[in-house]
């Protein structure tokens, strides 16, 4: 019986064996990665169906944060890339920092998400000038630069420098402000729930300013009234989102009609203080919100004129708006229908 089935399944490959080594080439195409990542124009997250404010998310219209499509650099995907207009190859090494591989990017874009949705309830609420309490708070190192001289990992949980408790990376600039170049800087540090002592030995950049190296994400426990509701999806990330999600909190917040019926889509980060920063691949932002009919693209004064000249370029029919702050996307949508 099995030298049959044996004898069956030889004779099956052998009268197909062409059709075999075609599919299994095809199958071996997309799995065979190159050192590239390919963007493409992306879409846009409806936030009224993300974001809740106590009972309200009921905003007249939609705003929405757009979003990068990036796809994983396997041959079938560079090929169409040669092809398909706006379809761009990337190399990973210029997307990220010094040797750091693409799985911790994904891991620190991951963390930015997260601050990204901190700082956006902050935003809101503080030019809301509504309450909130922060329990706790994390400090993650999400980048350390060739030049540090030091024994921090990424991803450790700052909780002191120099003895002192700090929570974010202001705190821990205006400590190594006051130092001199060559000193060492002392550490406490949570790495893998246990606490343990670090150093890093400052230096000073050109331009005089001196530093350790390293960079960080503050994760915040905030608690607010009324409580604010965020999802996200895994597959989401990035920090680029902040200034829609605070627009959408604060709208719904303070129970006004900003949006008034419009396809209102935007990006840009956000800090606790509102200030909108620049955000990358907003060219593929733009065309995303074109291709959902949005009506204006709000975005980072940074980003204003690579943004026109896309639409200039594609000729497409869609407002683009600079901001520098919470404030001014809220000014300019009050005051336009």
């Amino acid at each position: 019986m099995i030298n049959k089935s044996y004898e069956n399944i030889k004779h099956f490959i052998l009268d197909n064996i062409k059709t075999i080594i075609i599919y299994g080439l095809l199958i071996a195409l997309f799995f065979i990665q190159t050192p590239y990542v390919v963007n493409t124009p992306g879409g846009a997250i409806d936030l009224n169906k993300r974001i809740t404010v106590g009972d309200n998310n009921n905003i007249n219209g939609t705003l929405s944060m757009a979003y990068v499509k990036q796809l994983k650099g396997n041959i079938p995907f560079v090929l169409l890339s040669y092809i398909i207009p706006n379809w761009d190859l990337v190399k990973i090494e210029d997307i990220t920092y010094d040797n750091e591989s693409l799985t911790e990017l994904n891991k620190i874009n991951k963390l930015q998400l997260e601050e990204a949705v901190d700082n956006a309830i902050l935003a809101a609420f503080n030019i809301s000038d509504k309450n909130y309490k922060i329990k706790d708070y994390e400090l993650n190192v999400m980048y350390i630069s060739d030049k540090a001289d030091t024994d921090i990992e990424l991803f450790d949980k700052i909780i002191e420098v120099n003895d002192n408790k700090v929570t974010n990376l202001e705190e821990i600039k205006k400590i190594i402000t006051e130092l001199n170049s060559g000193e060492i800087v002392n550490l406490e540090v949570l790495r893998n729930d246990k606490k343990i002592k670090a150093t890093a030995k400052t230096y000073k950049e050109e331009n005089g300013e001196t530093k350790i190296g390293l960079a960080t994400i503050t994760d915040y426990d905030i608690e607010t009234d009324p409580t604010v509701e965020i999802k996200t999806k895994s597959s989401e990330s990035g920090p680029s989102g902040g200034l829609m999600m605070a627009l959408s909190i604060y709208d719904n917040l303070n129970d006004i009609d900003l949006v008034k019926g419009r396809n209102i889509i935007g990006t840009g980060t956000i800090n606790s203080d509102g200030k909108v920063g620049e955000i990358g691949g907003v060219k593929y932002k733009v065309l995303g919100a074109a291709k959902n009919d949005a009506d204006i693209f709000l975005c980072p004064k940074d980003n204003y004129k690579e943004a026109t000249k896309v639409v200039k370029n594609n000729k497409l029919k869609i407002k683009v708006v600079s901001v520098e702050t919470l404030s001014d996307a809220i000014e300019y949508l009050k005051k336009t229908e």
